[in-house]
């Protein structure tokens, strides 16, 4: 089969990395062309079409002001899948995009699969409608989206999460205190996001929790898309290192961590690391967001249990003083820890067991046959 993946963002190139070597346990002789960023490359063994650094805008107001590149992102992308008119269309979250390129493939006559469903309950629900009219068949990973679903009368696979498989497959280096200079000191882990806003708007914030906490080492976990002298622009001459590609390691060595929120919380609980999530961005799109967004929680972690498991900390709320407040709950409140960790059982026991990739690629292969 020949296959052409779609993926916007970090989180979305790591489960589509992971799909393509799942789908050629089913098929060695898949091809496979990809939108997407460095893990699929190594993949799939194919230079990315478009790469998620190309992409990946956050927020009503930055979609706004990045309008013209991100229509001409999907004119090439659109024009170079009718090139190569693939047996099937893989689209992996990013609905902003993926589900313009849905009805696109759909107008052509190219199967569609979407993986990891757009997040339609949040808001905005009456997309479903779409999504049933161009897409083939959705693959789910969060359970309560099954029921979502069906009150629409559109049946759809749950297949489980695919952080259950990134985080049983990851091989932890032993040595990673020691390769990164943080012994002697309890590690506490900061995951400023993967975007440009993101980083430039909780960075800082982040920045000024660590002279607060003397008795720790502080690391900060990089994201691919950006260098070393990205992250020192908002560090203000501190030495805290920013440790690329081993955010697992730093996770599952830390004490505690402090989240931006997206998956990055998600995986933070899969390690049982105690967590504070952040959130900042632009005040209009925070405003707007607000308004239209029906759900009571950003992080996966409460969405999933349906209640505040981690503590969030969103726009003005996310200021270092009431972060610097919940670390030392999480660090020092013995019965407050374990709590968080309790509940963070449970989530597991949610969540089930690892195997999204093959699932979905078993699904794929027989549904094509």
């Amino acid at each position: 089969m020949d296959y052409y993946i779609v993926a916007g963002e970090t989180s979305g190139d790591l489960h589509g990395a992971n799909l393509i070597y799942a789908l050629k346990e089913q098929d060695p002789n898949a091809t496979f062309r990809i939108v997407g960023g460095d893990k699929m490359e190594a993949a799939s063994t194919q230079k990315a079409v478009l790469h998620t650094s190309q992409m990946s805008f956050m927020g009503f107001i930055e979609v706004l002001l990045n309008i013209r590149s991100i229509l001409k992102n999907l004119k090439n992308v659109k024009a170079d899948l009718l090139r190569h008119r693939p047996d099937a269309l893989i689209l992996i979250d990013f609905p902003g995009f993926n589900l313009k390129l849905a009805a696109f493939a759909k107008q052509h006559d190219i199967k569609v699969f979407y993986y990891i469903s757009p997040k339609v309950w949040a808001w905005n629900t009456k997309r479903v409608k779409k999504i049933k009219r161009i897409v083939d068949h959705l693959f789910c990973i969060l359970p309560f989206e099954v029921g979502f679903y069906d009150q629409w009368g559109m049946k759809v696979d749950y297949v489980g999460n695919p952080l259950l498989d990134a985080v049983s497959q990851y091989r932890f280096n032993s040595t990673f205190k020691e390769a990164n200079n943080l012994i002697n000191k309890p590690i506490i882990a900061l995951l400023p996001g993967s975007r440009k806003m993101e980083i430039s708007k909780l960075l800082p914030e982040m920045m000024k929790v660590v002279k607060l906490f003397p008795g720790h080492h502080f690391a900060i976990a990089g994201a691919p898309n950006f260098d070393q002298s990205y992250y020192e622009q908002f560090m203000h001459g501190a030495t805290i290192p920013v440790i690329f590609d081993q955010t697992y390691d730093l996770l599952n060595n830390a004490e505690a961590a402090v989240v931006a929120s997206g998956t990055a919380t998600l995986e933070t609980a899969l390690l049982h690391i105690p967590q504070v999530v952040v959130y900042k961005a632009n005040a209009v799109s925070i405003a707007i967001a607000r308004r239209v967004i029906k759900v009571d929680y950003i992080s996966l972690v409460n969405l999933i249990m349906d209640r505040e498991v981690v503590k969030e900390l969103i726009q003005n709320a996310a200021h270092y003083d009431a972060i610097a407040e919940e670390l030392d709950q999480l660090l020092n409140n013995r019965s407050y820890r374990e709590r968080v960790l309790a509940d963070y059982n449970a989530l597991a026991a949610i969540m089930g067991e690892p195997g999204a990739s093959s699932k979905t690629a078993k699904l794929i292969d027989k549904y094509l046959k």
